[in-house]
């Protein structure tokens, strides 16, 4: 590999606010922000979504049948395909 086109591979503290957890893990991001835990100093970068919160990971996720070009359509032409069947 060449030498000098690589980015710093180092320790960081990602926090996921939405379920207020951190993920310790190797990174090439940078930040100014630092943070202590477990009597470490990490680089901090804070997050939005990780595996802890997202639903789809979580189970939470809502499925709505309601909502869509498919549904729509259904609701639509319901009352039609009835009629054309007692024909």
């Amino acid at each position: 590999m060449k030498p000098n086109i690589h980015p710093d591979y180092n320790v960081v503290a990602f926090h996921d606010t939405a379920a207020d957890s951190y993920f310790i893990i190797g990174s090439t991001i940078k930040t100014d922000r630092t943070i202590e835990l477990e009597g470490k100093t990490y680089p901090y970068v804070p997050i939005d979504v990780s595996s802890d919160s997202h639903p789809f990971y979580t189970g939470k996720q809502k499925t709505v049948a309601s909502d869509g070009r498919v549904a729509q359509f259904n609701r639509r032409f319901k009352n039609l395909s009835t009629a054309k069947k007692g024909e």
